[in-house]
């Protein structure tokens, strides 16, 4: 089975690419995308459409743009791995399992214990929580074997 996996959230490690080779080292049959995940390119996807002189409307333009990307990725993914890392509040992510949700796309949401409780909702809503890359791995294995 060739699945399309669609990764977001935390952009300050490197489970994406962890994951990645888990499921190459695997041999699995998945194709992976994600959000843009450098810091300055997201914060300036807007400038293209003209300069600002106040940030709230860059932010504003730029957020326009990445939701272009994302929900695309999102709509065409079978599945999202959403990752919450505990130094930074990835609204972002909690937004796209809300998309997902909207969707009813399946996702796996991926953080620590210490964060249950204020994830609770979004974790209600997902197919999977796993703590590690290599649950994650073992799940996207046993989703895609025949």
């Amino acid at each position: 089975m060739e699945l399309n996996v669609y990764l977001s959230g935390e952009i300050h490690t490197d489970w994406r690419e962890q994951i990645i080779q888990g499921c190459q080292e695997h041999d699995l049959n998945i194709t992976f995308c994600s959000a843009n995940t450098n810091h300055d390119e997201s914060d300036s996807a807007g400038d293209a459409l003209g300069n600002e002189d106040k940030s709230f409307w860059r932010d504003h333009k730029s957020a326009k743009v990445n939701a272009l990307r994302t929900n695309t990725l999102i709509e065409r993914c079978d599945i999202a791995i959403i990752r919450f890392g505990d130094k930074y509040k990835q609204w972002n992510a909690a937004f796209d399992a809300g998309y997902c949700a909207a969707l009813s796309k399946p996702y796996i949401t991926l953080h620590s214990e210490d964060i249950i409780h204020p994830l609770k909702e979004v974790d209600a809503a997902a197919h999977a929580w796993a703590t590690t890359v290599e649950q994650v791995v073992e799940t996207l294995k046993y989703i895609s074997n025949n």
